[in-house]
């Protein structure tokens, strides 16, 4: 199968794609998605084909207005109406109890559907060319970082879809706020760029949180309401290990980064950069992560990355021993949001073996940078 780059001339093109059952990935303020007929069960199971995502994570169904939501759901209550109106179109996923019109094939089995309407003018406009909702997770393999490109899209799916409608780099770079509203009591079941805080001032009231975002295991046979509640996801090739200070308060993380740095930099009262190239691979591979006789190549070719804030770059580049990558600026989240997804690609076009990243404060829109980064990194962080 030959995959097709659309600009904005071919959105005619791309929508005839997906009347026909054909899949083209499109572009959204958070990720691109890998859209599909969302009323379509066939369409449906096209692209959990294609991204190898097990049946059982819900898709999301994109609409191009508030209008669009009423003929799936079985009741528009009115707290998700307020919800609508304060973020729509934005990065806010709404759960509510599905009509008959949305096949099971699209909700991974279950009874609710999840609905956005995405800030981004070009797939506003595919969706009304279709007059359907398109169904879209993200348009990577399962478990592999989000593409925040075309390219990382052409990368992952080139092949195996018909078409890209390509509009340049995202801007947040991580997925959709996820909110349940199926029950009473409104839950959150993924963080992104609408904040719990945000949530509350529009509602009035406390927002649940899903055990799952505070660390507790989903229970066997339980399907998830929500994509990435389950399943381990944004994930690079290389191993993964986030690092944070032993019994740091979150708000202090920022004046424990220096010690944070002299430990990782440190092992056994020696500069790793002093260290011959043996004992560099047996203080990385056991002090470090505890891999056992795991091996692990270093400098010269530096394969080892750190992922850090732009204020503590240069106690990691001080080294040499390290490939330093900047994820952005510690008081402003959303611009590591925004570089996060393609760090991590680019970590394995460049061959890194082993990526330690930098912790850094849950409020706010930091609570969705941790929830991303502990995925990629499997829930692993090493206190120093």
């Amino acid at each position: 199968m030959k995959t097709k780059i659309f600009g904005k001339a071919g959105i005619s093109e791309a929508a005839e794609i997906l009347k026909g059952g054909g899949l083209v990935a499109f572009p959204t303020e958070t990720v691109y998605g890998l859209g599909g007929n969302g009323l379509d069960k066939e369409a449906a199971k096209k692209i959990y084909a294609a991204k190898g995502r097990p049946s059982d994570n819900p898709l999301i169904l994109h609409v191009s207005s508030i209008e669009e939501v009423y003929p799936l759901v079985k009741a528009l209550p009115e707290k998700a109406k307020k919800l609508m109106e304060a973020f729509w179109p934005g990065p806010l996923t709404l759960v509510l109890p599905k009509s008959d019109l949305v096949p099971k094939e699209s909700t991974g089995g279950l009874e609710t559907v999840a609905l956005r309407s995405p800030e981004n003018a070009l797939t506003l406009d595919l969706i009304r060319a279709c007059g359907f909702p398109i169904a879209g997770p993200s348009a990577n393999l399962s478990g592999r970082p989000s593409p925040t490109e075309a390219s990382h899209v052409f990368e992952d799916l080139g092949g195996r879809i018909e078409g890209i409608l390509e509009d340049g780099a995202v801007g947040i770079g991580v997925e959709s706020t996820i909110v349940d509203l199926s029950e009473d009591c409104p839950t959150l079941l993924r963080p992104g760029a609408i904040t719990i805080e945000d949530l509350e001032e529009v509602l009035g009231e406390k927002i649940a949180i899903d055990p799952t975002l505070l660390g507790k295991s989903m229970a066997e046979g339980f399907i998830p309401k929500a994509p990435g509640m389950k399943y381990r996801h944004y994930a690079p090739k290389a191993e993964m290990l986030l690092f944070k200070k032993k019994e740091e308060e979150e708000n202090d993380l920022r004046a424990g980064q220096e010690d944070i740095a002299k430990s990782i930099l440190s092992y056994g009262g020696k500069e790793l950069s002093d260290c011959p190239e043996q004992e560099v691979k047996k203080s990385v591979a056991k002090a470090i992560l505890s891999y056992g006789e795991k091996e692990l190549s270093v400098s010269p070719e530096k394969r080892i990355w750190i992922l850090c804030g732009e204020d503590t770059a240069g106690l990691y580049q001080e080294s040499g021993r390290f490939t330093v990558q900047i994820l952005g600026r510690r008081e402003e989240p959303l611009s590591m949001t925004h570089n996060l997804f393609r760090l991590l690609r680019k970590a394995d076009e460049e061959g890194a073996e082993l990526i330690l990243g930098e912790c850094y404060s849950e409020e706010g829109v930091g609570f969705a940078l941790m929830n991303r980064l502990k995925k990629a990194a499997g829930q692993r962080i090493l206190y120093v």
